[in-house]
């Protein structure tokens, strides 16, 4: 792997809430165009990992990279996209007005552009008429399909998604899943999931984080052999009980 294959790279992370360590030195690189998970159980470090990331935590020490620029300036650059796990679209405004909203933002009052970004945007979020009705009344399915179709349409270097299926039906999470899965390669993915054979689905590489220390990384399945175990779920419970590997 080479710095030109990079595209996010995190070494020696550490994060304190006043007396509380959150992370505990954490290093991980992430390749462009790939899937890449940060796992781990609630409290972990997850959240606070994306965060940083996505340059809304900005203190910090450790060196942080995405794409060579601190992501403060990669997000103002407009580099990076973030969907947060308690993220909800505007409810007054229909599904085809909050795609407006964002993509004018993005393109700086461009209408070209703008037109561009929502029509990606729409057919990311693939809601039918359904997009040009208001998301208060939407299923959480839809509104969770809108906020990526949101975080995907501006075409980010690279998109940061918390808990993209969070209490999603079956169905809703089938096309979530299917969206990320079709926009890979195109946009390097960085999401986090409770869910395992989700994570072993979508990802190509995960880091797999507990009380703030990364406690496995690699491919799914590398980690499930080298735990001994028969899934990632398994492997999951067995190194987040303190064996690190």
């Amino acid at each position: 792997m080479t710095n030109n294959d990079i595209a996010v790279s995190v070494t020696n992370l550490k994060k304190n809430f006043k007396t509380k360590l959150i992370l505990d030195g954490i290093s991980f690189k992430v390749k462009i165009g790939e899937v890449y998970g940060i796992i781990g159980p609630n409290g972990a470090g997850k959240t606070t990992t994306l965060r940083i990331l996505a340059g809304i935590i900005k203190h910090y020490s450790g060196n942080v990279e995405i794409f060579g620029l601190t992501p403060e300036i990669a997000r103002k650059n407009g580099l990076i996209s973030y969907m947060p796990e308690d993220a909800f679209p505007y409810d007054r405004l229909t599904g085809y007005e909050n795609l407006m909203f964002y993509a004018q933002i993005y393109s700086r009052g461009n209408k070209k552009e703008t037109k561009e970004l929502i029509e990606r945007g729409i057919k990311i979020a693939d809601l039918g008429d359904r997009i040009y009705d208001r998301t208060s009344e939407y299923s959480r399915g839809m509104k969770r399909r809108l906020l990526i179709a949101r975080t995907l349409m501006v075409r980010p270097k690279v998109a940061i998604l918390d808990e993209p299926t969070s209490a999603l039906d079956v169905e809703s999470a089938i096309k979530v899943r299917k969206t990320i899965r079709e926009l890979k390669g195109d946009t390097t993915i960085i999401l986090s999931s409770h869910n395992m054979l989700e994570v072993e689905y979508l990802c190509d590489e995960i880091s797999l984080i507990n009380n703030g220390k990364i406690v496995a990384n690699g491919k799914p399945q590398e980690i499930v052999k080298l735990t001994g175990t028969t899934n990632l779920e398994e492997a999951f419970i067995k190194v987040t009980d303190g064996e690190k590997c």
